[in-house]
């Protein structure tokens, strides 16, 4: 099973603001975000793995990671495809920084991607979510 990481998706209020926030970075270049250190696991991550990103204390949506790179100032980049994908909505608390997350525990994909016009709303998610409908 590969291996995930978990993020705040910091500012974004929906998946939409997200998509579109990771899709006008993309356009400038190749879309990465950037960490201190690499991560000591990164092998079982590059290439299968995702960023599920957590909007609202829920995981809600995931980023393929395409690989790790060297950004400036000696950082890491975690290099990841622009197109988000929604996952059933998982309750997740917030964290600083990333964390680890098993692909076992990772939440199943919803049909669709975030670009959908006929997306549903995080708060129609979570509750549909929290009466077992998702």
């Amino acid at each position: 099973m590969p291996l995930h990481l978990t993020k705040v998706a910091f500012g974004a209020t929906g998946t939409d603001h997200l998509a579109e926030r990771l899709l006008a970075r993309a356009a400038l270049g190749p879309l990465f975000l950037t960490t201190r250190y690499l991560p000591k696991r990164h092998q079982e991550i590059a290439g299968q793995g995702s960023l599920f990103w957590i909007i609202k204390h829920q995981l809600i949506a995931r980023s393929p990671i395409t690989g790790f790179g060297e950004a400036e100032g000696g950082k890491v980049a975690i290099l990841l495809d622009p197109h988000l994908v929604l996952v059933s909505a998982v309750p997740k608390r917030a964290h600083q920084g990333w964390r680890y997350l098993e692909g076992a525990d990772a939440p199943a994909d919803l049909i669709g991607d975030a670009t959908d016009i006929d997306q549903m709303p995080p708060a129609l998610m979570s509750k549909l979510a929290a009466l077992a409908l998702l």
